[in-house]
């Protein structure tokens, strides 16, 4: 097999290892992150009382483009219908709130799944964290999976390490975005750091899924351990 078709086997390699992963796992993942994002933010929200009432109605309006969201009907969250606001109205109406920020994250995954990669990029990098580890790993993942389809490997490969290392207590995650962030090295001829990263999942998580696969991808770069 000539040294081109290696190279496109591979990268369909990653990218449907990225959309098997999020048609799995998609939902539950933007589920538990806004869980945890309101949560997080719920006291701020009832110090300053002019922001509370805002704040509940926010809540109130996003429900209904959630279950948009977990219908699989895309356009409809994003744009919302005669009777509900979809998530880029929300990010407007409600800017400054909790809810508003979660918006940017449910539009950014929109996006990413429609196949519009640079608007999943924007408001990817417009949503804040707020310091919760475990969702900002997994919007460092979306947005390798978006630069990876944008064929921006360099972006691509720093976003998947900072997912794979960002929270270290979710396995799977981890292990996954790091596998990604060397298979995608690899590919850029940057073999050094591929096998850097698939030592990482041999060490830290071998008994993960990629845990038992790293070991043949280590034995092609010549790294015998």
């Amino acid at each position: 097999m000539s040294e081109k078709k290696v190279q496109d086997t591979e990268q369909d390699e990653l990218v449907r290892s990225a959309r098997g992963f999020w048609e799995k796992n998609s939902k539950l993942v933007l589920i538990i992150s806004s869980a945890i994002i309101v949560l997080a933010g719920g006291y701020l929200g009832y110090k300053y009382f002019i922001q509370l009432p805002k704040e509940e109605k926010a809540q109130e309006e996003i429900f209904k483009a959630e279950a948009y969201f977990r219908k699989d009907s895309l356009s409809l969250a994003l744009n919302g219908d005669v009777s509900t606001s979809g998530f880029l109205k929300m990010i407007k109406k409600y800017d400054g709130t909790k809810t508003g920020n979660l918006a940017k994250l449910y539009a950014g995954e929109c996006y990413l799944q429609l196949g519009d990669f640079n608007n999943a990029v924007k408001y990817l990098k417009d949503f804040n964290a707020n310091g919760a580890k475990q969702v900002e790993a997994k919007v460092a993942g979306l947005l390798g999976d978006a630069y990876s389809e944008l064929k921006k490997s360099e972006e691509a490969i720093s976003s998947y390490k900072k997912a794979g290392t960002l929270f270290e207590y979710d396995q799977s995650l981890s292990s996954e975005y790091l596998f990604r962030a060397g298979l995608l090295s690899e590919l850029s001829g940057k073999t050094k750091e591929a096998a850097e990263m698939y030592k990482q999942i041999k060490e830290k998580y071998p008994k993960s899924e990629k845990g038992f696969l790293v070991d043949k991808y280590l034995a092609r770069l010549g790294v015998n351990e």
